[in-house]
């Protein structure tokens, strides 16, 4: 059981000397732009995903009474260096239910949240790591019914009728025009439309406990956007990444069982897991309601020596972690990188032909390998785009013209390739018996012009974003603490 708190919820009031929240009626330019910045702040931290996660900390198992008996005077518990533990060493492993401030978290609701979870991962899961997926899910389930809770506390109410439009919203953005099938996919993976609601219901409190009482609370000085910006520019050419985080926190007396939940976590997306699924699932950075994308950055606002390191050394699609960092666990996906406010070659839109030939069922390698050198022989004769056609005609190939492609969306092997080419030539030849071989020829391409870099007001904003992620981060902390926690 969690140590009794006799202030069991928190309920944080503004005092005489705090300013309220600027009402949309204000006249004052100054006011209304800070209205629709607090307005767009609290939309980003808005998601509808499971709340955040952090592992359950490990309970000491207990002593028996004839080694407590013989315990000398400076070893009260005199604990045997061979002891024998019976049974689980977290006893909520047995029964994962608990009672936060008097509210019942059943084992159905937590199997109910499982289940949307093992939808989204899509991975097989053995029965040690389903166990402790199990546990996460609580404490998940914990943090949210804590985030309900301190939304009335505050007289912050979250109405009926917005939980049923922000369920509609999803139902229609995954089945259309078919309400029923949301009520039926839910009953399918055995999970619940209340299981989701009530998630829905957490993640609306929390955006508004933190528009109240963290958003209109943060302030960022001009000179301070000002001396960003000029950093900004003095790093022209240099690189900055597009990252994917999942932070879990910890603390002396959990950091172990929290490390270990990580692990879990980086095998799982090892093995094909959805980093945003896993990002949104459990993460307890703000960046969890945008599936973990801390978007475009550049390595010092990690504020970390050791994290700029690890990012200068990765290459995008790499995983890496977890990194035990100040305050819990990192675990960071690089998406992309570039250069600071330099043209990136990889946006350039492409003019493309595809040209190519399939094999028919039951042909040798030694037919395949001819029929490549063939084809690659009569592509070499193809006099530009234009005589595309022709020529494949003439070699049993098709034609497939693509006018408007990103270098980036291409696989990075070819995107090199595709970005080396001059108009009218093509790429080697790529594929398989099974899939067919083709070439790339490029018909044309507009590339990119040199970036700006962001506004006064963006590179305002990135800032104020970081520090409400901060503040949010420490509130709910605060409130783990002031819960009472029964665990059943």
């Amino acid at each position: 059981m969690a140590k009794p708190n006799k202030h069991a919820i928190r309920r944080p009031r503004n005092s005489g000397n705090v300013q309220p929240v600027i009402g949309i009626g204000s006249t004052n330019p100054a006011q209304l732009a800070r209205c629709k910045w607090i307005e767009r702040v609290t939309r980003k931290i808005f998601s509808t995903c499971l709340a955040s996660f952090a592992a359950i900390a490990t309970v000491l198992a207990p002593v028996s009474v004839a080694a407590q008996a013989t315990a000398p005077m400076g070893d009260p518990l005199a604990l045997p260096s061979d002891l024998t533990i019976f049974g689980k060493d977290d006893p909520n492993v047995r029964t994962a239910t608990a009672i936060v401030n008097g509210h019942v978290i059943t084992g159905t609701d937590v199997e109910q949240r499982l289940a949307l979870l093992l939808a989204a991962s899509q991975n097989e899961v053995s029965a040690e790591e389903m166990q402790q997926l199990r546990m996460q899910v609580l404490r998940n389930l914990i943090d949210e019914t804590l985030q309900i809770q301190e939304a009335k506390a505050q007289e912050i109410e979250v109405q009926q009728p917005e939980i049923d439009q922000a369920f509609a919203r999803v139902a229609a953005q995954n089945f259309g025009d078919n309400p029923d099938g949301m009520n039926k996919y839910l009953a399918s993976i055995g999970s619940s439309v209340g299981s989701l609601k009530r998630q829905i219901e957490g993640e609306l409190a929390w955006q508004r406990l933190l528009s109240r009482n963290v958003v209109p609370f943060v302030n960022v000085s001009e000179e301070e956007v000002r001396d960003v910006m000029k950093r900004l520019e003095e790093s022209r050419g240099t690189e900055e990444y597009r990252l994917g985080e999942i932070f879990l926190s910890a603390n002396s007396e959990n950091a172990e069982s929290v490390g270990q939940n990580a692990v879990r976590i980086v095998e799982q997306l090892r093995q094909g897991g959805s980093f945003l699924a896993y990002a949104r699932q459990f993460s307890e950075a703000t960046t969890a309601a945008t599936g973990g994308d801390l978007g475009w950055i550049r390595l010092p606002q990690l504020r970390s020596p050791q994290l700029e390191e690890i990012v200068r050394g990765m290459e995008p699609g790499q995983l890496v972690g977890p990194v035990e960092i100040p305050g819990g666990f990192w675990i960071v996906y690089l998406i992309d990188k570039r250069q600071v406010l330099m043209a990136d070659p990889r946006d350039a839109v492409l003019s493309l032909k595809q040209i190519s030939i399939e094999f028919p069922a039951g042909v040798t390698q030694e037919q395949a390998t001819q029929r490549v050198q063939n084809f690659t022989a009569g592509v070499q004769t193809i006099r530009g785009c234009g005589d595309a056609e022709t020529a494949a005609a003439r070699i049993g190939a098709s034609v497939v013209t693509n006018d408007q492609i990103r270098a980036r969306s291409l696989p990075d092997q070819l995107q090199t390739l595709v970005l080396n080419l001059q108009v009218g030539q093509t790429t080697p030849p790529f594929g398989s018996v099974e899939e067919g071989v083709r070439v790339l020829m490029l018909c044309g391409r507009d590339d990119p012009v040199a970036q700006g870099g962001p506004s006064f007001d963006q590179m305002m904003s990135e800032i104020e974003d970081e520090r409400v992620s901060k503040r949010a981060q420490r509130y709910l902390r605060d409130l783990r603490n002031d819960a009472y926690i029964e665990y059943n």
